[in-house]
């Protein structure tokens, strides 16, 4: 969840980590604010929510996966491995230098088994030319710890103790001791007890002292280090283990991203099973997002059991609310424990990732690796533990480069706008469909048998190209054509396989100039408020073909979005003036057409149009859809809120205030339904991490609500 906060004087943590780079040995040039953000040329990159995780690859890898496949398929991010130096373990009998190694960090140095610093900001480079931002594995709760043979040193050579890492540096004093700090021996016995998972070891870890500033400055020093190099954001690892408001202090001292001058996304990974309500996911999104691991668990239910479960997503006790998850299907944990699906679940975790993909949870990964039958292997490397370039196939899964998940990549860019689920059809209890809105439509098959079944798609009608089979060529489509018609669609979902259609891959036959091809006319998105009764349908005719020449049976049918509000886009010809109505039909076929003249509106000579209106005729309807919407800048773990003087905003009782989203930073953003023609007084308030209450200044703001509809309140914090 990104958060703004006041400018901080030049960071003592790269002064400090240059220091201790020069007690190793190693260049303190390579650190310092010069060359750590170094002039870069302007990048654009892709506007998605979607991260491919490439867990274990090692830079050059990643660095091909950017530029060849993920940036062309439209990928938002890719999710790295820890890039610090990390023990470097002795050979054992069912590996050489096990997975985990990297989780127990000697240094801050980007010298690791997955490449040299060189490599590093290579590959960040790379993959910004891509359009793809870079996301880092951070390990910032603790250091390599105890347990390690005699003689154990770093990928860098930087050799250490269990409390003594002189290459940071941290000392007896950084560290939770066991009978000091910590309340028990060391371990952690009681996982309930928040004192013991914030201050004891997490299987024998050298735990830091992150209540000290000089601790927590140094770990951002190494933050802002990747940060200077031009990383987006972080995976942070084993984030329960470390104190709230230390974190959020942490996070205070990061500089913004080099290549969008923005707070660092943050997903945190919050462990699920403790019923102490502090220290379960939802209670660490004040920091940013969280991890899903109820969500994975549950899609695995799903998939081995019946999908049509999957209607019932919006019910399941999940770790947090969609707008503050990083959602997946697996990760390196899980996959080894068995509690989720992994590759080896073959075409139920393929078809698995697809639905995380169309789903509206979080923002969705797709994970890739290292095949294992161990679960402590080593990912394929050389005899000194540095990991080989990944080829896919049988040592190394490549699911994010296939042209399924691609083609999902495209369908959630897509359908991003539209944060519902419409339309969810059960065919059986394993070939379901859904769409969202009127932007994409998904059918999945997770039987052995094809299933043909009619779906409502949401969509206009046309010719569409399944992007899971093949998607849009210029010749037309590479796979399967699926024909939308009156808004539903007759479709043959293979067996084990899935269907995905959405605005961008509609092709329609016809000449260059057919004023019935897409491509020559202007896409018109029209959304209308209109009360129906008795599952009447909402219907858009005018004056042009493309309107059905004011023939309701020709008209174009526009998708339910909720709470009264109807969508649709019109193919129109561009440069043209439109006369048009808006129509209601029942059931039976009994049409009613809005009171008052025709409307008008004229078409751009290219490119797009929108119009937004109401359905003149209704009465009142029993609420309004009211939109919040207020600039404001604050700091991690404080958030803002909307309250007033009417039930729906609280009664001024900031107990009770509306919490808004913070999705579209530093705009918060809430919807909720008003009484109608109400006189409605309010304010905006922040609440910090400690429970204070700050409001913004200044008198009530007010406004009266219509008498059905929508109202929209943009303003600025006082």
């Amino acid at each position: 969840m990104p958060r703004l906060r006041p400018p901080l004087p030049a960071r003592a943590g790269r002064v400090l980590l240059a220091v201790a780079l020069a007690a190793t040995g190693v260049a303190p040039a390579v650190v310092t604010a010069a060359t750590a953000t170094p002039a870069r040329a302007a990048v654009t990159l892709n506007d998605s929510e979607v991260t491919a995780n490439l867990w274990q690859w090692n830079w050059p890898s990643v660095a091909a996966a950017c530029t060849d496949h993920l940036g062309p398929a439209g990928y938002g991010a890719v999710q790295v491995a820890p890039p610090q130096e990390s023990v470097s373990l002795p050979a054992s009998p069912d590996g050489v230098h096990p997975w985990y190694e990297v989780y127990q960090p000697v240094s801050y140095q980007l010298e690791s088994r997955f490449g040299t610093r060189q490599q590093f900001a290579a590959m960040v480079t790379a993959c910004h030319a891509a359009g793809v931002r870079v996301y880092v594995d951070a390990v910032v709760n603790h250091m390599a710890g105890t347990n390690n043979p005699a003689g154990t040193v770093g990928y860098a050579g930087t050799r250490f103790t269990g409390y003594g890492y002189p290459a940071v540096p941290y000392g007896d004093g950084d560290f939770h001791r066991p009978g000091d700090n910590c309340p028990t021996n060391g371990t952690i016995t009681d996982w309930n007890n928040e004192a013991q998972v914030t201050s004891c070891e997490l299987l024998s870890l050298s735990d830091l002292y992150t209540e000290k500033d000089s601790v927590r400055t140094k770990i951002a020093g190494y933050l802002d280090d990747l940060i200077g190099l031009g990383v987006d954001g972080f995976r942070v690892d084993a984030v329960k283990h470390v104190r709230k408001d230390d974190f959020a202090a942490i996070l205070g001292k990061l500089d913004d991203t080099v290549a969008e001058g923005r707070r660092p996304y943050v997903a945190q990974e919050i462990f699920d099973g403790a019923s102490n309500p502090a220290l379960q996911a939802r209670a660490f999104t004040g920091n940013g997002d969280v991890l899903d691991f109820a969500y994975a668990k549950g899609i695995r239910s799903a998939f081995q059991g019946s999908i049509s479960a999957l209607a019932n997503v919006a019910n399941w006790n999940l770790d947090a609310p969609s707008a503050n998850v990083f959602a997946m299907v697996t990760n390196h944990d899980l996959e080894r424990d068995g509690v989720v699906l992994s590759y080896k679940n073959g075409t139920d975790y393929v078809l698995a990732n697809y639905f995380a993909l169309a789903y509206p949870h979080g923002r969705p990964s797709v994970y890739d690796s290292f095949t294992w039958t161990d679960r402590n292997q080593s990912p394929p490397a050389t005899g000194s533990g540095h990991v080989t370039d990944a080829v896919c196939g049988a040592a190394w899964t490549c699911l994010s480069q296939s042209t399924g998940i691609k083609g999902m990549v495209g369908w959630a860019n897509a359908a991003r706008p539209v944060r519902t689920v419409s339309g969810f059809t059960t065919v059986n209890s394993n070939v379901i469909g859904f769409h969202r809105g009127d932007r994409a439509w998904i059918g999945i098959n997770d039987s052995g048998v094809a299933a043909t079944a009619t779906f409502p798609t949401g969509l206009a009608d046309g010719d569409y190209c399944d992007v899971i089979s093949g998607g849009v060529t210029g010749a037309g489509c590479a796979g399967a054509r699926i024909t939308v018609s009156g808004g539903r669609a007759t479709v043959t979902v293979p067996a084990n396989g899935a269907v995905a259609i959405h605005v961008g891959a509609r092709t329609t036959p016809g000449d260059p100039g057919d004023p019935g091809d897409p491509d020559d006319t202007v896409a018109t998105t029209v959304t209308v408020t209109a009360s129906t009764t008795g599952g009447q349908e909402v219907l858009l005719a005018g004056s042009v073909p493309a309107l059905g020449g004011w023939a309701p049976a020709g008209a174009v049918r526009l998708t339910a979005q909720g709470g009264n509000v109807f969508r649709g886009v019109a193919h129109l010809p561009p440069s043209t003036t439109v006369e048009y109505k808006f129509v209601k039909r029942a059931a039976d076929g009994t049409v009613t057409w809005e009171s008052g003249g025709n409307r008008s509106l004229t078409t751009p000579a290219s490119g797009t149009y929108a119009v937004t209106e109401t359905f003149r005729g209704d009465t009142p309807t029993a609420s309004v859809a009211a939109s919040f919407s207020v600039s404001a800048t604050t700091y991690y773990g404080q958030n803002v809120f909307v309250v007033g003087n009417i039930a729906a905003l609280g009664g001024w009782n900031p107990a009770n205030a509306v919490p808004l989203s913070s999705a579209a930073y530093p705009a918060w953003r809430a919807t909720l339904d008003l009484p109608p023609q109400t006189a409605v007084e309010y304010k905006y308030l922040k609440k910090n991490p400690d429970g204070t209450v700050t409001w913004e200044g200044g008198g009530n703001r007010g406004f009266t609500t219509p008498a059905g509809g929508a109202v929209t309140r943009s303003d600025t914090w006082r």
